[in-house]
């Protein structure tokens, strides 16, 4: 009888932790789901499902194709517009909305450039802190119990807007020892502070370390005709010292002057060194994003551009492992050249990081030059079977040869997010 009851007991424990556990995998599984997504004209959107989920056309007039696999829902909109997709539970209880852009298939042109590029913050990054000495020869931190941190942006000072390390001198200094209010950017959320400045030798100061720019090269990706747009780069620019995104207020592109090409090899990356100093406008950028940065071209004149290369951009299905080409300069000597390349792996599902690709360089003037993939090509444009396919963003640090590279449909459907 012990024993039955022992045995029933435990079987009511496991039913119990098996619908928890199921319970757990559909909450994961709609969590993941997304609410907003772009698509091209002909694309196929897949939902990675499980038992009972499905997905339904809200607007029956547009033409869409809905098709039902095990765990995967896929639909394909073959006209631009705007359009919803209800997800529900067995086609009874309705879960969300994904509200779907389908925009018309873009030509760009794959450039492959190097130029330098000037970035400048909204407000200005603290980067460090540091004891004051004043000028009765103490030592003093006037940022203590502040809440100010490494990472934080400051935006205005006694409600005077700063945008640059220059200004923020200038507001500190009229202060003459007065405490200030500090308006500073935290994650996002702006917070106010009060620091009494400290007057050393050199004026007043707060013990902050801050920076209002920054500046380097990388590769122009492409430039989109219809919007008069450039892409660059393929990733991010983070800041040095905090590893995160840099907002910026707004940034210049300018041609660039390269200095010197270090060749990479496994377990130290190559790079290429060029000076941003005294060059060209090329275009204003307006954002920095995980994907590259974003920006219209003002002087289109500076920018090395061949109308007769004007190309559509791929679909994912239409990318293949096997041969493909990128297109980039290394030096001042010659324009943009294509090399070969091996696109090794595709993460066709892919559409939240710029890791979408796995490549490896094989072209051996290339791999002369640079021992493959080296800092500053980050954002060459790769193209297969004529279609712009997408950009490098990686090197591996153990392989030289071999990176990674996101895919192109990407960074155009976050051109057209960006309002382009």
């Amino acid at each position: 009888m012990k024993i039955k009851n022992f045995i029933k007991r435990n079987i009511k424990k496991l039913i119990a932790l098996l619908m928890i556990i199921t319970i757990y995998i559909y909450v994961i599984v709609i969590d993941n789901i997304p609410e907003v997504v772009t698509v091209f004209e002909g694309e196929n959107f897949e939902i990675q499902t499980i038992f009972g989920i499905k997905i339904n056309i809200e607007n029956k007039e547009q033409d869409a194709i809905l098709t039902s696999s095990v765990l995967k829902e896929t639909a394909e909109f073959s006209q631009k517009g705007k359009n919803t997709i209800e997800v529900s539970l067995f086609d009874k209880f309705k879960i969300k909305d994904i509200n779907i852009n389908v925009i018309e298939k873009t030509n760009v042109i794959p450039i492959g450039e190097l130029a330098g590029i000037k970035l400048y913050t909204e407000g200005v990054l603290v980067v460090g802190m540091s004891e004051i000495e004043g000028k009765d020869n103490n030592k003093y931190k006037p940022y203590i119990n502040s809440g100010i941190e490494e990472g934080d942006i400051i935006t205005a000072i006694n409600s005077n807007k700063i945008n640059s390390t220059t200004e923020l001198v200038k507001n500190v200094n009229e202060s003459k020892g007065n405490s200030v209010q500090v308006t500073y950017n935290k994650n996002g959320e702006s917070k106010e502070c009060s620091i009494t400045p400290v007057e050393s030798n050199e004026g007043y100061k707060l013990g902050l370390w801050v920076r209002d720019s920054a500046a380097g090269i990388g590769t122009i990706t492409l430039y989109e005709p219809k919007n008069n747009a450039f892409i660059a780069l393929g990733h991010g620019i983070t800041d040095i010292d905090t590893s995160e995104l840099i907002n910026i207020s707004t940034g210049e592109l300018v041609t660039t002057k390269v200095l010197s090409v270090i060749k990479g090899k496994n377990g130290e990356p190559g790079k290429i060194q060029g000076t941003v100093e005294k060059q060209q406008n090329i275009g204003t950028i307006y954002k920095n994003t995980g994907f590259g940065i974003y920006g219209t071209v003002k002087n289109l004149q500076n920018l090395k551009h061949n109308n007769s290369k004007e190309m559509e951009v791929a679909l994912r299905d239409e990318i293949k492992t096997g041969k493909a080409t990128i297109l980039c300069s290394i030096d001042n000597s010659q324009e943009a050249k294509e090399y070969e390349i091996e696109i090794e792996k595709i993460y066709k599902n892919n559409n939240y990081d710029n890791k979408s690709m796995l490549i490896k360089v094989i072209d051996k003037e290339l791999l002369e030059k640079t021992g493959g993939i080296i800092q500053g090509m980050s954002g060459s444009p790769i193209m297969q079977n004529g279609k712009f396919c997408g950009a490098v963003t990686h090197v591996l640090v153990n392989d030289s040869t071999q990176g990674y590279a996101v895919f192109g449909d990407i960074l155009i459907k976050q051109l057209n997010n960006l309002g382009y």
